[in-house]
């Protein structure tokens, strides 16, 4: 599966973004879509995930209360994260990610997923 990222872009503290992943082929029930970040001189790091067999959604602590994490693609081939109060903190690179494999217990590890999009810059100015 291909997966193509967008709606990254420049906000001042406090506003807010959202961006969205569509994957090339239907992911349904089939697959974990997640979103990462990865800052300048950081390593990459989870954001959030939605389970494709539950469609539960999981964040990191970082973003509860500010970032959500849908499927609301009638054909579940898009994933969105709409980040609100966004803080110069959360300026990265963002990347989707898919996988059809992952465990509840590596939800959040990088290495955990096979498919990456390209990424989307996000610069939160203070």
């Amino acid at each position: 599966v291909q997966l193509q990222a967008s709606g990254g872009g420049l906000v001042q503290a406090g506003g807010s973004l959202r961006l969205s992943c569509a994957a090339s082929e239907r992911t349904g029930s089939r697959y974990t879509m997640a979103w990462f970040r990865q800052g300048p001189g950081n390593e990459r790091e989870f954001v959030a995930a939605v389970r494709g067999s539950t469609l539960t959604t999981h964040l990191a602590d970082s973003v509860k209360g500010r970032f959500t994490i849908s499927r609301t693609n009638a054909a579940q081939n898009t994933v969105y994260l709409q980040m609100n109060s966004l803080k110069p903190e959360d300026t990265a690179v963002h990347y989707c990610a898919a996988s059809r494999t992952v465990t509840l217990s590596a939800l959040r590890s990088v290495a955990a997923y096979a498919y990456w999009g390209q990424g989307t810059q996000v610069t939160v100015s203070s």
